[in-house]
């Protein structure tokens, strides 16, 4: 007898599907039997294979998101999982922040996430069942740096707890997976100022290592199955440790 697919029969929805950790997201749920609906904000951001259906919105345009939740309920339906992975960040300190930037960064990673996950959240408590996950950061844990960007996603943990008390009884389970640094496209920018930053990056982290985005996809399957049935509320930094403490102080320190 073969065994059933771990997400077989679920429609899974995830935003930002085309990055780096969406495309981790999208391949391991569809590896395991999941019908996965991409979204991202251009075609050419959802050419895998692994996608049942494809749509494209703009989190930084209410009537785009707006668009997309009828678009994405009408031809797919309310889905069992929804993934919040889309966000971005480029204004990376203090300095950086002005009117503009901290607009588009609350709005794109906060607003734009909050407006298209609540009516899908409510969705599945109308049916009396639904997983969703949202793709926060450590920055929201710990300061390290793009205030706006970490103001929103702790927003991001603190929507989610709420969905877990309000909708729990509703059959709706939410949870938030905090990822440390990721080699993705995102660390693009930063490499082109200094190609040695991965090696810097090392020794803050315990495990000696940034995580791999397989690893966190890992962690969000996990959150998003029924092997998660009895958790919600929950916010799981994985980080290779990087929160747990500061290992530079060890090593700088105490260890001088």
């Amino acid at each position: 007898m073969v065994a059933k697919a771990e997400f077989e029969g679920r429609t899974v929805v995830v935003t930002g599907a085309g990055g780096g950790l969406g495309s981790a997201i999208v391949s391991l749920l569809a590896g395991r039997g999941a019908r996965v609906v991409g979204c991202d904000q251009s075609e050419a951001a959802l050419a895998s294979p692994h996608l049942a259906s494809r749509h494209v919105f703009d989190l930084l345009d209410r009537a785009s998101i707006e668009a997309g939740i009828a678009a994405v309920l009408d031809r797919d339906g309310v889905p069992d999982i929804l993934i919040n992975n889309a966000g971005w960040t480029r204004a990376e300190t203090l300095a950086a922040l002005n009117v503009d930037t901290i607009e588009r960064e609350l709005d794109l990673n906060l607003t734009g996430v909050m407006t298209f996950a609540d009516p899908i959240a409510k969705a599945m408590a109308g049916r009396g069942s639904g997983s969703v996950v949202f793709i926060s950061s450590v920055n929201a844990i710990a300061h390290f740096g793009n205030p706006a960007y970490a103001a929103a996603k702790a927003g991001i943990n603190a929507y989610a707890k709420s969905i877990a008390v309000e909708l729990g009884r509703s059959g709706v389970r939410a949870n938030v997976v905090c990822p440390g640094s990721i080699r993705t496209a995102a660390w693009d920018h930063r490499l082109a100022k200094n190609p040695d930053i991965l090696g810097k990056l090392k020794r803050l982290y315990p495990l000696g290592r940034i995580i791999n985005a397989s690893e966190v996809a890992e962690a969000v399957a996990f959150l998003a199955s029924d092997r998660a049935s009895g958790v919600t509320g929950v916010v799981m930094p994985v980080d290779a440790g990087l929160t747990a403490g500061c290992l530079p102080f060890i090593d700088d320190i105490l260890g001088a």
